[in-house]
């Protein structure tokens, strides 16, 4: 049974890369450190400095973009929804989570935080620690992320 299971998903992989394979010259990508659009994070999107280094745009036919972020204590996104949700790994550092209506939660390095498509939420750090996460997050129609108001100083601190 064990060997009915590999073969099957040995069968799967290869039918499903055959599937995406439109190119059979398609070769890996490295793109060295330091090479990807660094900015800081727009005012219109963050209370306090926000670093965003990306990591990874979408190229057809993925829809997935990347980026690492990195919050200095007090720094924080405005909330915001994604189209088709988002992941965050915590890499260092001390940061909180809030969805709307929920309850602040703390997130520490090595958490993962799954925030499902269209739930109303924000990230930072903590008052008193920096904090760097990277985001994970598919494009609909173009769009992976729709911005709302700023949090304000009352609802970080909560």
């Amino acid at each position: 049974m064990k060997k009915l299971a590999a073969a099957t998903a040995i069968a799967c992989s290869m039918t499903s890369a055959g599937a995406f394979a439109e190119d059979s010259a398609a070769t890996m990508v490295v793109k060295p450190n330091g090479s990807q659009e660094t900015f800081i994070g727009p005012d219109q999107y963050f209370t306090g400095h926000a670093r965003v280094d990306r990591l990874q745009n979408p190229e057809a036919p993925s829809r997935v973009s990347a980026a690492y972020v990195s919050f200095d204590p007090g720094a924080r996104s405005a909330w915001h929804t994604h189209p088709l949700g988002q992941t965050l790994v915590v890499t260092q550092g001390v940061g909180w989570v809030q969805q709307e209506g929920g309850e602040k939660i703390e997130i520490k390095p090595g958490d993962v935080v799954w925030t499902p498509p269209g739930v109303k939420h924000w990230h930072g750090a903590s008052s008193e620690n920096a904090m760097q996460h990277i985001a994970i997050q598919e494009a609909k129609e173009g769009s992976n992320v729709e911005w709302m108001e700023q949090v304000s100083d009352e609802q970080y601190l909560d």
